[in-house]
């Protein structure tokens, strides 16, 4: 590592978002209303007595996110709450992929498993509990509150986004749904992509379907909107690519009412894609393109988002939102784009814990800002589990 001069803390652009935007929830509210306004379901998990849970930090499909506080360390930490694991096979196999996921992740901006909590006996086993940090805010909260954004928060957000995500790509791992709701921010603007739930490892053999049910309309690919039956990392370059713009603009780059009005904004922005653009759609989704009246690109319409809509901006964007995903731009190649250098200047200079001051005040940098994974993540263990109780077993033996 080299050693050079960072800067001193009165020449650093402040990168902290305001505590009251990051907090979040039912702040200064009693916490016995907290929990008697939460609906049953959502009541606070029956897990040991020495880990009290606090307050409601999210709730969705899988269940409920609580802040509780570890009686180890007195730290504050999150609790997630995965009920009803083993209802199916897929979905049982899905949950122990996720926490196989969340204990190999080892990166700054991906959220990973601090600890998973002790399971009752094997008979009784139906539900589990993931301590992770606590994160006090996430990128969607911050692009629709009136906080300012600065072109700073863009760049460093926009930085650890892909920085999380070539760790992650590295590792063979598709994320399948890239959203500002899964991107957790701390109260220094410290970003780490989080929710592993559709993630899986890329499928090498084309000839292999894949499942087009993944990635939040409006962060959708468009060759997942045309029906691809197999697809590559690139879906989760044109998600962070949605983001990009959604942070230039504080709305949402293509939000449409369904997947068919989805792909009707992207052209209108993209214009109509060419027959090899779409090599990659099924055949019933290139006829109706192709019934359609050609449309030119409007591209000039993103310098129009706001004024960080700069060139070198709307240069690095216009690479992302690439209608063919062999032509989109790698995150490789996204990180070594001009408009990164300041963001990655402003991360590692004062927010990374890769690098660090020392006592006589040098700014010591790793030489890799940007980590790979040691090894790809390990999926075969999927195809010998063949029953509900199989997946329901090896995930009480691993977490025990």
């Amino acid at each position: 590592m080299a050693a050079v001069g960072g800067p001193t803390r009165q020449s650093r652009v402040s990168m902290s978002v305001s505590m009251s935007l990051v907090q979040g929830g039912a702040a200064g509210a009693p916490q016995g209303a907290i929990l008697a306004a939460a609906a049953p379901y959502y009541q606070p998990p029956a897990v040991p007595q020495d880990v009290q849970p606090d307050r409601p930090i999210g709730y969705g499909a899988f269940g409920v996110v609580w802040a509780v506080t570890d009686p180890r360390d007195g730290r504050r930490v999150a609790l997630k709450k995965l009920p009803n694991v083993f209802q199916s096979l897929v979905s049982s196999k899905r949950v122990f992929r996720e926490l196989k996921m969340l204990c190999f992740f080892k990166h700054e901006n991906v959220l990973s498993a601090l600890d998973i909590l002790q399971p009752p006996h094997l008979d009784f086993f139906q539900e589990i509990y993931v301590i992770t940090e606590l994160l006090q805010s996430d990128l969607h909260k911050i692009i629709v509150s009136p906080q300012h954004l600065s072109a700073d928060h863009i760049k460093v957000f926009l930085y650890q986004i892909l920085r999380g995500l070539k760790y992650l790509h590295s590792a063979r791992i598709l994320h399948r749904d890239i959203k500002p709701g899964n991107l957790l921010v701390n109260s220094n603007c410290v970003l780490k992509i989080c929710d592993f739930g559709l993630a899986r490892v890329e499928e090498p053999d084309q000839s292999k379907h894949m499942t087009q049910e993944v990635v939040t309309q409006y962060y959708r690919a468009p060759e997942i909107l045309m029906g691809a039956r197999h697809y590559s990392a690139a879906v989760d370059v044109w998600s962070v690519g949605c983001i990009f713009g959604e942070l230039l603009g504080r709305r949402i780059l293509f939000q449409a009412q369904s997947p068919v009005q989805q792909l009707e904004l992207i052209t209108e922005l993209l214009g109509t894609p060419s027959m090899e653009d779409m090599r990659h759609a099924c055949e019933g989704a290139r006829c109706h393109m192709l019934r359609r009246a050609a449309k030119p690109p409007t591209l000039s319409a993103l310098y129009r988002l706001s004024t960080h809509a700069t060139h070198e901006a709307v240069h690095l964007l216009c690479q992302m939102l690439v209608f063919d995903p062999d032509k989109r731009i790698s995150v490789i190649d996204a990180l070594a784009h001009p408009y990164l250098d300041e963001g990655r200047l402003r991360y590692h200079s004062c927010m990374c814990k890769c690098c660090f001051t020392t006592s006589a005040g040098m700014r010591q940098y790793i030489v890799d800002f940007e980590p790979s994974a040691t090894q790809p993540f390990d999926d075969l263990w999927e195809r010998k589990l063949t029953s509900v109780q199989q997946v329901k077993e090896e995930m009480h033996k691993f977490i025990a």
